[in-house]
């Protein structure tokens, strides 16, 4: 099961996501989202527990627990919607401009 974890405070590491989720079954993974570019935590993570019960009461248990001094939100993460890449933009067409012709 896939649990997303949101409003954790900055400080939350991977370690520390783990170590409260192990509180009820086994965690397959633990991961804070971070910033590619500067590393600071986004606030929020994802945890992967392979027992569907367990991942059912760690939700239960801890959406809305304080977690490092601040009220977390805990629920089965969604599938990632495809969001489409880069700039968009419309069509650039040229218009081609009316000059006359001289003879």
């Amino acid at each position: 099961m896939n649990i997303y974890v949101g409003n954790l405070s900055y400080g939350v590491s991977d370690d520390n996501l783990r170590e409260v989720f192990e509180a009820y079954g086994t965690v397959s993974s633990a991961k804070v989202i971070t910033d590619k570019y500067s590393g600071r935590s986004k606030g929020f993570g994802f945890v992967e527990m392979d027992n569907d019960a367990e991942g059912q009461a760690a939700i239960e248990q801890l959406d809305g627990a304080e977690i490092d001094g601040r009220s977390v939100k805990v629920n089965e993460a969604r599938p990632r919607e495809d969001r489409p890449r880069g700039g968009g933009g419309g069509h650039r067409g040229g218009g081609g401009g009316g000059g006359r012709n001289r003879y």
